[in-house]
């Protein structure tokens, strides 16, 4: 995802692997759409995208007066709450900007905005620094075998799924710089085919070496 103040730029996970198209959400309403129709998928990428969606409501706010603004932004988290009831991240993040909003409710239109703003990019950041890390942790486990591994994936938990870096992927991201994979087998997973279609271009994007097979096979 591509923070672009006051857009907020989507790869299409839809049309992966075969287009890389950008979804432009200039409104909650298309954050909202991004989420629902699977635009965005993987609960720290939609935790991620949710917060970006109150920095846009804030922003693209054209009413009169903080009471109506601040009323804009209660009824953008209800929407925004509505789009996937099971993504946990979704909660977490907005429910992270209800507790900014009401805690600087003393400050005007623009402040709070910033601080909308700000807190959305903070969101960002951790969840990247937390991929990282998982990624670093997770080169510690396979301290120690000798051989280069073969690792089983299913479903995608990479770069698409969150900020920018993955969790279960950073883990392979960072054994493959440290040479330590042989092969990546990746799991279709029906019926989204969220492995054959999304992890295998991130393995691909990153000159991963990995393979496809079907569900049954796995």
């Amino acid at each position: 995802m591509l923070w672009e103040r006051p857009v907020l730029r989507l790869i299409d996970q839809r049309k992966l692997p075969f287009e890389e198209i950008y979804f432009n959400c200039k409104s909650v309403e298309d954050i909202g759409e991004a989420i629902v129709e699977m635009v965005v998928r993987g609960a720290p990428a939609i935790g991620v995208t949710a917060a970006y969606g109150i920095a846009i409501a804030a922003l693209s706010f054209n009413g009169s007066g903080k009471d109506a603004f601040i009323e804009h932004l209660y009824e953008s988290i209800e929407y925004l709450s509505k789009t996937r009831p099971t993504a946990v991240n979704l909660f977490w993040a907005l429910d992270r900007m209800k507790k900014l909003i009401s805690g600087k409710s003393g400050l005007d239109i623009h402040a709070i905005t910033e601080r909308i703003v700000k807190e959305a990019e903070e969101i960002e950041d951790d969840d990247l620094k937390i991929n990282y890390m998982l990624g670093d942790n997770g080169l510690k486990v396979f301290e120690g075998s000798g051989s280069r591994l073969k690792i089983l994936t299913h479903c995608n938990a990479g770069a698409l799924a969150t900020s920018g870096y993955g969790t279960a992927l950073a883990v392979i991201r960072s054994l493959h710089k440290d040479r330590r994979i042989e092969n990546v087998i990746v799991d279709e997973t029906r019926p989204f085919l969220q492995g054959a279609r999304l992890t295998a271009w991130e393995l691909h994007q990153e000159k991963i070496p990995f393979f496809i097979i079907s569900d049954n096979m796995a």
